[in-house]
């Protein structure tokens, strides 16, 4: 695209914000550019230029204005693009502050939760993550009761910001469902979003975007891998 329409996604394809930013515009029917960002080695310039505070994907140009981070760039697309796709936020602006507090909730409880569960340094610590990711989506789950009014998404009949916001993770609850042998959105503790996992998942919107999981259990276990040689050598320092 070209003009006053022209749209560039600086991305790196395992990213669960990114895949919010790509499910937005796949949901507004929007065409883009996308650019795939190195964020382990060397970055490039546009993003850094474009995103000098935190110097990290998601940055979305528009005719090269540059807008960060996922919840505000999804936000920018449903007001800029009203007219394309359906609309992500309630048109009622109480409606619209609870959608953006569940938003807020889901990064806040749920990604935290699921990055302890992921990334912490004791198994302990580990469990506790898993413990509260599960309380977590137990609060989701009422979260979803409640917004959908019985219809299939956050958003009523159609995808709204909330399943965005959620949706960006799906890829990942799934990658981590098969390394653990876990249901993490489990039919008999939140059957309301082991449903609703399945139902945004079949979108066609979402798999024209949705990254490979089989990909990223593949990462998931290099990371570990490699985690695991790092802390042998400091034990090993340690203990010599």
């Amino acid at each position: 695209m070209a003009g006053e329409n022209e749209l560039k996604l600086l991305s790196m394809w395992a990213s669960p914000f990114v895949l919010r930013a790509r499910l937005a515009l796949s949901f507004k029917g929007l065409r883009y550019e996308y650019v795939e960002e190195e964020i382990f080695g060397n970055k490039s310039e546009l993003l850094l230029k474009s995103n000098p505070v935190h110097k990290k994907v998601t940055v979305l140009l528009h005719n090269g204005k540059p807008i960060c981070e996922s919840q505000i760039i999804v936000q920018y697309i449903d007001e800029v693009y009203g007219a394309a796709g359906p609309s992500l936020l309630p048109t009622d602006p109480y409606d619209r502050a609870v959608a953006r507090f569940w938003a807020a909730y889901i990064d806040d409880k749920l990604f935290s939760s699921f990055m302890m569960m992921i990334m912490g340094k004791t198994e302990e610590e580990k469990a506790e993550g898993r413990k509260q990711l599960f309380a977590a989506a137990g609060t989701l789950e009422g979260a979803l009761k409640d917004c959908s009014k019985g219809k299939p998404f956050f958003g009523g009949d159609s995808v709204g910001f909330v399943d965005v916001a959620l949706g960006g993770f799906v890829a990942w609850v799934l990658a981590r469902d098969r390394l653990s042998g876990l249901k993490h959105f489990d039919a008999d503790r939140t059957p309301l979003l082991a449903v609703w996992l399945e139902r945004f998942s079949s979108l066609d919107e979402t798999k024209t975007v949705m990254p490979d999981v089989e990909k990223l259990v593949e990462l998931s276990k290099r990371r570990q891998a490699q985690a695991d040689a790092v802390a042998a050598v400091v034990q090993g320092y340690r203990s010599g």
